[in-house]
């Protein structure tokens, strides 16, 4: 029989290689390409030496797969309704941000009806008894270990038994089969197979700490966020108490939708109307603050944008942006002073999404076109007024999904005029609601 030839793969796009290499051709990912131990092909094993896998009609009547409350209606609501048993869940945030603290009161609820697991592998027993104290969680019947061994961790679950367990982090794992430092490509993956296949094997709902590189991003393979039925991140600023859980990946429920939390003394608290909390502070009367009706996940969600235009003493003016992508504000500027007259191009532009927000959809465009120009010409906007809509490269104002679901939620709040595209269907009672075709009409909506 011929000799099997090793194999060399990148971890981060799967592209094969005869030999080593420090960067993947391919994705330009460093330190990616692992060695794979050569592996017989099934065509010269013979179709004899496997067993036929069971298979179920898809119209068969399967039960539905009941699911935990964790005692927090926000992370319920980015879960998809809740914790779904034998599901693998992956939550990564910066340091310090708060997803221990998430997961410890979360497993308290769950542990009240549910034999919960917390297995750290950077914290000591006493140092969890310690924040479960300040929480005010020291009588939870929950079972600690502090180990990061895989081998041990797959004991103590088969001992156990239970129901939840919660590895913090994935990242300090390790197996006796490889080699490897714990956090490496090849311990981080074969951790994380090892575990998901006890988790569906057993029924058991298994959540993964992952901790993030610099850009933001979880560390490791990125192989680990398909093996994964859930990813979540966990974001906000340090200089803010409130936090806002995302789900980038969800098998049992809607992808990017948000949960928002309030850091305090006694943990994280949940924000039911996270519009108001981000409005509660919006000044009076001040020029380049416009509100805006975005659609996080399907939650629309209400949130302050602020600009600041002057005059640039620079040869090339300044554009800097917090909380929204800094070339689609340099590209609304640029259609602004195209179509509309406005000489943005000799003037530096300041702009922020409030409370440390960030918003990635272009339904947010025309209200950063109206906290421009309402900076630029020293205008306040009227406070009751809701902007929302998508500013196209001719100048043409484009609708957003779910319009009518945002114009509902500004009056809800209290708004009593809307500048949108010519989209709406039904109009909320006590509200006006002003259609933009084109972007050089939006002064005259602004001031009428």
């Amino acid at each position: 029989m011929a000799k099997l030839k090793t194999r060399y793969v990148c971890q981060e796009c799967g592209a094969d290689y005869p030999r080593w290499a420090g960067k993947c051709d391919a994705c330009g990912a460093w330190n990616s390409i692992v060695e794979e131990a050569p592996v017989a092909s099934v065509t010269r094993l013979g179709a004899t030496k496997g067993h036929a896998a069971e298979t179920v009609s898809l119209q068969a009547h399967l039960p539905e797969e009941p699911r935990w409350h964790t005692g927090s209606e926000e992370l319920d609501r980015v879960l998809g309704g809740g914790m779904v048993r034998g599901s693998a869940i992956l939550i990564g945030g910066d340091p310090g941000i708060g997803k221990s603290t998430l997961l410890l009161q979360s497993s308290a609820f769950v542990g009240k009806t549910v034999p919960v697991l917390y297995v750290s592998g950077e914290e000591s027993a006493q140092q969890i008894q310690m924040r479960a104290k300040r929480l005010g969680l020291a009588d939870t019947p929950m079972k600690l270990a502090t180990t990061g061994q895989i081998e041990a961790i797959l004991a103590t679950i088969a001992q156990e038994k239970p129901g939840l367990v919660i590895l913090d982090s994935i990242q300090t794992l390790f197996s006796e089969k490889s080699e490897s430092a714990p956090g490496t490509v090849s311990q981080v993956r074969l951790a994380a197979h090892e575990l998901i296949q006890v988790a569906k094997r057993t029924n058991t709902t298994i959540i993964f700490v992952g901790h993030v590189t610099k850009e933001g991003q979880i560390a490791g393979p990125r192989v680990l966020e398909h093996m994964v039925d859930t990813v979540l991140y966990f974001e906000g600023e340090r200089g803010h108490t409130f936090r806002i859980l995302r789900a980038f990946k969800n098998r049992f429920g809607a992808t990017n939708e948000i949960g928002v939390f309030e850091m305090q003394s006694e943990g994280l608290r949940d924000v039911t109307n996270p519009s108001a909390l981000f409005l509660s502070e919006r000044p009076e009367g001040a020029a380049g603050s416009a509100v805006l009706a975005a659609l996080e996940g399907t939650r629309p969600v209400l949130m302050e944008v602020q600009a600041l235009v002057s005059q640039s003493q620079l040869a090339q003016p300044r554009r800097t942006t917090l909380g929204v992508d800094g070339n689609r504000v340099a590209m609304i500027a640029a259609v602004l002073e195209k179509h509309c007259g406005f000489p943005f191009g000799r003037h530096d532009i300041f702009l922020n999404i409030t409370g440390g927000l960030k918003v990635t959809e272009p339904g947010a465009d025309l209200a950063i076109a109206a906290a421009l120009v309402s900076s630029l010409l020293e205008r306040p906007i009227d406070p009751h007024t809701v902007i929302l809509g998508e500013v196209g490269l001719a100048g043409e104002v484009r609708t957003v999904s779910q319009l009518d679901m945002r114009v509902k939620e500004a009056a809800k709040l209290g708004f009593t005029k809307a500048l949108t595209p010519p989209a709406g269907k039904t109009i909320p009672k006590g509200m006006r609601v002003s259609s933009l075709k084109r972007l050089d009409e939006l002064t005259a909506g602004l001031f009428d």
